[in-house]
């Protein structure tokens, strides 16, 4: 009897804390909520490091202390490379999507124009969503059939799979600036070697000089 009752806690424990998990998980945001307050003059940006190949959707709102009248914003959003992704003028909403081809700092900034000082204060939301938090997932659910728990699964299986890739993404950041470190002490230790000699070199020389004159000026 004792066995068996080790049995049944050995498959209840590790069945509830999957069952925890995927709630947990299932319960958890999926996007992060950024809000700015935008100057009367000037450009307020908010950047995101992303790697290669990454789908990223965002949605864009303005908010205003302004009873009865919302300022329009423009806003631009460039890669790390400096090519201009999604860029829109006197606009109090949107939304902006595509799918990274760089690795790198992704940077959206946004500014009011024509806007009086004094006419109150006036705040963007953006709702970013990168990666798996950015798929739709009632459409998936819709195209498989699938629901409940086992679109629980899915989404669970597509977290892990980003946890993975980003886990790659980052072993592969920590070799490149392992080899630049290397390449960087190398070249330092390069450089004091060079430093040495010419010190060694220029020590030398002043003792010869100075030589030479003593010996001319017979004080030595």
């Amino acid at each position: 009897m004792t066995g068996n009752a080790n049995v049944r806690r050995a498959v209840i424990f590790p069945s509830l804390l999957f069952v925890i998990l995927l709630w947990g998980l299932s319960n958890a945001p999926v996007s992060d909520a950024i809000w700015l307050n935008l100057p009367s003059t000037g450009t307020k940006c908010v950047s995101e490091e992303i790697q290669n190949n990454v789908v990223v959707l965002a949605d864009y709102v303005v908010v205003s202390e302004i009873l009865g009248h919302i300022p329009t914003i423009s806003l631009k959003v460039t890669s790390p490379y400096g090519n201009n992704l999604h860029q829109r003028e006197n606009v109090t909403h949107g939304q902006f999507a595509f799918t990274t081809q760089e690795a790198g700092n992704y940077l959206a900034c946004f500014w009011t124009e024509d806007r009086p000082q004094g006419s109150g204060e006036v705040s963007v939301n953006i709702d970013w969503k990168t990666g798996i938090a950015a798929k739709d997932w009632e459409s998936v659910a819709r195209k498989e059939k699938i629901e409940g728990v086992e679109l629980e699964l899915r989404k669970l299986e597509g977290a892990v799979e980003a946890i993975h890739e980003n886990l790659l993404y980052l072993k592969s950041r920590e070799a490149e600036m392992r080899t630049l470190s290397e390449a960087t002490n190398s070249r330092v230790a390069r450089f004091s070697i060079m430093s040495l000699g010419i010190c060694i070199v220029v020590s030398g020389l002043q003792l010869w000089y100075l030589k030479r004159f003593f010996h001319k000026k017979k004080l030595i």
